[in-house]
């Protein structure tokens, strides 16, 4: 029924490095549910790709995107650990 929507194993090294850096930050528990997508920009003026990371803890789900490619995120781009609550995903359409 799911399948990762690219084989390249480059992509898949750079969605696993993201999902890693996620779980640490944020000290989620090895059975949390963590997906990382990368994806063409839907607003004008935005970079043409960016990768959205969300994920469940504590029954809650979180959200947050970084405004370039999976293969360029870096350790830093995953937001510091105090700022959970902001990143709370209502399901409200928002930006980011």
């Amino acid at each position: 029924m799911f399948r990762r929507a690219s084989t390249n194993r480059d992509r898949l090294a750079d969605l696993e490095r993201v999902e890693a850096w996620t779980r640490a930050r944020f000290g989620l528990h090895p059975d949390a549910v963590v997906i990382v997508t990368e994806s063409a920009a839907r607003q004008p003026g935005y970079p043409p790709l960016e990768t959205t990371v969300l994920f469940w803890t504590g029954g809650e789900r979180y959200r947050f995107t970084v405004f370039k490619p999976v293969a360029e995120v870096v350790e830093g781009d995953v937001p510091i650990a105090w700022l959970l609550p902001s990143l709370l995903d209502d399901g409200e359409a928002g930006c980011c």
